[in-house]
């Protein structure tokens, strides 16, 4: 079985698919709204700006059963406010049979629901984007997005894990500014028992993964370097395939 550090890999990958399944904004004789400044939503010390956390849903979903509901908190870390921010959920199966047609996934915009579409890479991860305007999360807030998700009838059993990267869209362009701990589930019945590492929190107290905390402790010059490289895989979809040439 391929092995990931705490979704970092998926989340890479998510962060490409990104590229196809984001609309570009709609093209206008206007001039290009200013970038935000560096300070509005970046990495900051030993965290992502937002901190990101799943939680509450089920250990396991029935193939052809009802919605299981979830929650994705964001909580902005900084003194800044951060807007245009799309979770991407990345979603792999353990017997790689999990077809994107199979989860059904939706998020609360408000009272409506939008429906997550899943896309396939060529490593087998599904990869969803929350799509519409984007959400905002004011200086020191935590927005919670409540989610859903069912399985088709035909999804086999499996063992499923999910996990979010966030990314902040700036125009055409964007940042990797969230990475969620990992939500393991199983189809048919609960996954067994796996150790996991002790998290590391943040300064709100919310885990965040492994490779948040690598990609930080890095230093400011190489985690931008990173975070510039993700934003490159959001504006153009053959990035997927650069993103698994570097893994």
């Amino acid at each position: 079985m391929r092995q990931y550090v705490h979704g970092y890999a998926p989340a890479l990958l998510g962060l490409a698919a990104a590229a196809a399944l984001m609309p570009a904004p709609p093209a206008t004789g206007a001039p290009a709204a200013p970038t935000p400044t560096a300070g509005s939503c970046t990495p900051d010390g030993r965290s992502f700006p937002l901190a990101t956390r799943i939680h509450g849903g089920p250990d396991a979903y029935e193939a052809g059963g009802g919605f299981g509901t979830w929650y994705l908190d964001l909580v902005n870390t900084t003194r800044h406010t951060c807007e245009g921010i799309h979770p991407v959920v990345v979603l792999v199966d353990e017997r790689h049979a999990l077809e994107p047609s199979q989860p059904r996934l939706e998020f609360y915009d408000g009272p409506r629901t939008r429906a997550v579409r899943f896309e396939t890479t060529d490593q087998d991860e599904l990869v969803g984007v929350f799509g519409g305007a984007g959400l905002t999360v004011g200086p020191g807030r935590t927005v919670t997005v409540k989610v859903r998700l069912a399985v088709a009838e035909n999804a086999v059993p499996n063992e499923v894990t999910a996990n979010a990267a966030v990314v902040q869209r700036h125009g055409d362009d964007g940042d990797w500014v969230g990475q969620s701990n990992d939500y393991r589930f199983g189809i048919g019945s609960a996954p067994g028992t796996r150790p996991d590492s002790t998290p590391t929190r943040t300064p709100g107290g919310l885990p965040f993964t492994d490779a948040a905390e690598q990609l930080a402790s890095t230093g400011p010059a190489a985690a931008a370097a990173v975070l510039g490289t993700a934003a490159l895989l959001l504006v153009t979809a053959g990035a997927i395939l650069r993103a698994r040439g570097r893994r």
